[in-house]
């Protein structure tokens, strides 16, 4: 049974599959506020044709459907995909089968690929093959044109949909609802093309901010006055793994079911939208340094430079600063010094 909006004009069709993954896009996306998930993709004239959570077909019903889909004989506008590609073993994909077709998931999402007017990687295990691909990656988990951050996965760096867009990642562990919302949005307008897509072919609408900006710690930030564990406000780059200097993406400026972020929740920047985050190298709570100097140092900013910045900025730290970074509420209030002590 298809969710078919109210709408004289021909609806965009949308077909969502999921594979390697948990499923956690998709419950992100049931957070869509103002408005909720279902009426955003009817106001936006998109009808979704199956969706394995949201919809009620099943069985016979739903592979027939992807018969259609992939032979042509119904139009086919947007393919959706979660969770990772599963390969393996030795490139069969068989250690992950559509149930009822004898067939791997990988080839179904392929043919799916071929007839789609856009194919879309909700989330980053679909985009480079995330957390699914952590580690020895038992099961060949690849994304959909990026192995991690090399072009490649299961349709090649130089894949190219009938719209003539390479695969849109709208990575994340998991999306932002305002992600997914907009950019189907844009697609079912007819108006994205390839000047929307970042350098990773992330949409430009939120990779064109950082996680740093609209941090509610930017002020500790600015003084480098750091926190030296979870629970304190302090700012949590110098010795916490925050990456948000670095992470592309809104998180702070489009609040999280209403009213916050990772970071407002205490804990770091992890880069979830990025290639291989899951693979840092080192603990998420950990900020690798060398001579004292973090690795990671914010975008675009020279090491010298950093350097220089972040001493005159200790040396300036208020007292306020100094006390609250290391504790687990802001305790020292601003104070104003024009008020005269009486």
């Amino acid at each position: 049974m298809s969710l078919r909006p109210n709408d004289q004009k021909a609806p965009v069709s949308l077909f969502w599959l999921q594979s390697g993954g948990c499923g956690g896009c998709s419950q992100s996306a049931l957070g869509a506020e103002n408005p909720d998930l279902m009426t955003s993709m009817e106001a936006a004239n998109i009808d979704v044709l199956w969706h394995p959570s949201f919809s009620q077909a099943s069985g016979r019903e739903v592979v027939s459907l992807m018969e259609e889909l992939s032979n042509g004989s119904k139009p086919l506008d947007i393919l959706c995909l979660e969770g990772s590609v599963m390969s393996g073993p030795n490139g069969t994909g068989r250690f992950h089968m559509m149930p009822g077709t004898g067939k791997p998931m990988m080839a179904w999402i392929r043919q799916l690929a071929e007839k789609a007017r856009y194919v879309v990687a909700v989330g980053s295990c679909a985009a480079y093959g995330g957390i699914t691909a952590a580690g020895e990656n038992p099961g060949d988990a690849v994304g959909l044109a990026y192995e991690g951050r090399k072009p490649g996965g299961l349709l090649g760096g130089d894949f190219r949909s009938a719209a003539g867009l390479p695969v849109i990642n709208i990575s994340g562990c998991p999306i932002h609802p305002g992600w997914l919302c907009e950019t189907l949005y844009q697609i079912a307008d007819g108006s994205y093309d390839a000047e929307d897509l970042d350098e990773w072919t992330r949409p430009l609408s939120y990779t064109m901010h950082l996680v740093h900006h609209g941090c509610a710690r930017n002020e500790f930030y600015e003084y480098k006055a750091s926190a030296e564990r979870l629970c304190d406000q302090g700012c949590m780059m110098e010795n916490l793994g925050c990456k948000g200097t670095q992470a592309r993406a809104d998180c702070n400026i489009r609040a999280w079911n209403g009213s916050g972020s990772c970071l407002d929740g205490n804990y770091p920047c992890i880069n979830c939208t990025a290639p291989e985050f899951e693979e840092p190298g080192h603990d998420f709570l950990e900020t690798p340094k060398v001579a004292g100097i973090p690795i990671g140092l914010p975008t675009d900013m020279p090491k010298a430079w950093f350097v220089a910045l972040a001493s005159l900025s200790k040396a300036a730290t208020p007292v306020r600063l100094k006390h609250n970074a290391t504790a687990d509420r802001l305790s020292v209030p601003p104070s104003d010094k024009r008020k005269p002590r009486s």
